[in-house]
């Protein structure tokens, strides 16, 4: 039985929480907040006595297996970017693994900076992008990976939120399905700046056309403008989607619904309760994480140096947004790519 800990005590966290119903193998021992209130409530909620103010203290106390690290990437308040650290925090306490939430990062320097601790790292990081586990998607995924839809030959994924906050999510579930080739190309565009100044600084809008090591053409558009709210009257990241097309038929996930067409069932369709989906997804996650401590052949799929790759991409539209100019990937960014938006859009 793996002994865990959560870093965070936000609404995010409880979702993580609430998924050890699901999870095998582990058990969440200890939390840690510098907000007390937050630190209190949850640890009543959850049962969970062992309570701290202070990562380093709990670390070395509880000497947790895998560390949730369920915070957002710029320090409230402030424009501190706090991924780095904190990872590198776990890492220096020789942390076996640690789960992070989404973006792994913001822009070009800390992007910089994890893949510096990915190559020198002894812990296992992955990243909280956990659409790939949702049981409908493994589904569609199973049925593409056996071949009934055929070779693939085209992927359109797209989400409603700002690129940041669910480009992670998509970029991660299109690789999920072509078994994590990489991103060699891109072409892209941005617009709007009203959320560089955030705690998730990001253009309002992207959109690209993105070649992959495999060399299958996928399409991707993030942003408001991106299709309908499903349902009309909820929030923009309740449009998610990835539409994988092959030579006999295509599968389609969606937020709320899911479409698939073979050559022995032909058309199906129905709808889906997310949240469902979701908790049951973060459940499957975690495991994975056991999983991959259990034996270093189990490969975790959102592992570090992935989801950096896919940040790369990001990055990469991003710079042939302002550039005008394809991006062969991987590629370096410039620092200060955040302050090049800014003064293009």
């Amino acid at each position: 039985m793996y002994k865990t800990a959560m870093l965070g005590c936000g609404g995010r966290a409880r979702a993580h929480a609430d998924a050890y119903r699901f999870v095998k193998g582990g058990k969440l021992a200890a939390i840690c907040d510098m907000n007390e209130e937050l630190l209190t409530n949850f640890g009543n909620d959850f049962g969970i006595s062992s309570r701290y103010t202070d990562l380093d203290e709990m670390l070395e106390k509880e000497k947790p297996d895998v560390l949730h690290i369920v915070t957002a990437p710029v320090l409230r308040g402030t424009s501190e970017r706090i991924r780095y650290p904190l990872m590198k925090q776990a890492s220096d306490h020789g942390v076996p693994a640690a789960i992070v939430e989404k973006p792994i990062a913001v822009e070009s320097e800390d992007w910089k900076q994890l893949a510096g601790l990915a190559e020198e790292t002894q812990t296992k990081f992955v990243v909280n992008t956990q659409l790939n586990f949702h049981p409908k998607n493994l589904e569609l995924k199973q049925d593409v990976a056996e071949g009934r839809i055929g070779e693939i030959k085209f992927i359109d994924a797209s989400a409603r939120s700002t690129p940041v906050d669910q480009a992670p999510h998509v970029l991660q579930l299109v690789s999920s399905y072509i078994d994590n080739s990489r991103p060699i190309r891109v072409l892209g565009q941005v617009a709007g700046a009203q959320d560089l100044d955030s705690t998730q600084p990001s253009p309002m809008h992207a959109a690209a056309q993105v070649i992959y090591e495999n060399g299958l053409h996928v399409s991707l558009a993030f942003g408001a403008s991106v299709g309908t709210r499903v349902p009309i009257d909820s929030g923009n990241h309740t449009h998610k989607r990835v539409f994988v097309v092959g030579t006999k038929g295509f599968v389609h996930w969606r937020f709320s619904s899911w479409e698939r067409a073979t050559p022995e069932g032909g058309y199906e369709s129905g709808p889906l309760d997310y949240g469902e989906q979701d908790v049951v997804a973060q459940g499957n996650l975690t495991n994975a994480v056991f999983n991959w401590l259990d034996d270093e052949n189990n490969v975790h799929p959102t592992h570090l140096k992935q989801s950096l790759a896919e940040f790369n991409l990001l990055l990469g539209i991003y710079y042939s947004g302002v550039t005008s100019q394809i991006i062969d990937l991987p590629f370096e960014p410039p620092d200060g790519l955040i302050d090049i938006l800014r003064e293009k859009l």
